[in-house]
């Protein structure tokens, strides 16, 4: 059995959706609190869905913040390279054409680090920390995604995984906001699917296997139509 969300286009954040970089994003973070004399667990509490500039403004005076912003953004960079692909992402993504796009809190070149390493295209429309003033949860991006892909957000579906993410997402206003991993149980996320595994892209929206999905609205919920 499946469920079935109408939509016109999907916007993904990268981190927890399409890629894992937990572990080389924890090394990196890690490394940069000692070499700042910070404690790597506090700084750790401040990463996710989140822009390293507005990390980075949270533990480091003003006047350190540039050079504090380019060296995380030099470790990140040097430790991606073993970025890998979520389960399921690289199968979704063959069925995407012009109808899809990245809305992350990394930097252009972070970004494409982690998609090389994880053998993912770029998409079509790609929003990044330098796209935006203000970061996640604030919705900027995911409207900017929209407006860009020429969807309204109404009728489109976004993926994220993390408390910021999700709301970020919510706020925006799209037909669905799915969450992804155990961790989007504890967020308002719509739906919440273990992983990209068995969904789908159809002529009118996004299949998802039931096996997979963690959380279900059911028929309908606020803006989230689900067809069974």
């Amino acid at each position: 059995m499946h469920s079935e969300v109408p939509c016109t286009a999907v916007l993904f954040d990268c981190d927890g959706v399409l890629v894992d970089s937990v572990d080389s994003g924890e090394r990196s973070w890690r490394r940069w609190a000692h070499e700042y004399g910070l404690d790597p667990a506090e700084v750790l509490r401040g990463i996710h869905g989140r822009r390293s500039a507005d990390t980075v403004r949270l533990f480091l005076p003003a006047d350190a913040r540039a050079a504090g912003l380019a060296r995380i953004e030099d470790i990140e960079i040097s430790e991606a390279v073993d970025t890998a692909a979520l389960p399921g992402v690289h199968q979704l993504l063959e069925r995407m054409t012009a109808d899809w796009a990245i809305v992350t809190s990394a930097s252009p070149a972070l970004l494409q680090a982690r998609l090389s390493a994880a053998g993912i295209p770029l998409p079509p429309v790609t929003i990044t920390a330098a796209d935006v003033s203000v970061g996640k949860p604030a919705p900027d991006g995911y409207l900017l995604a929209a407006h860009k892909l020429g969807s309204p957000i109404e009728h489109c579906v976004v993926f994220e995984d993390s408390v910021t993410g999700v709301a970020a997402g919510v706020a925006a206003g799209p037909r669905c906001v799915v969450g992804v991993g155990a961790q989007a149980l504890d967020t308002p996320a719509d739906i919440v699917v273990r992983d990209l595994s068995g969904t789908s892209r159809t002529g009118t929206g996004l299949r998802f296997a039931e096996a997979s999905i963690l959380r279900s609205p059911g028929q309908d919920l606020g803006q989230c139509t689900v067809v069974l």
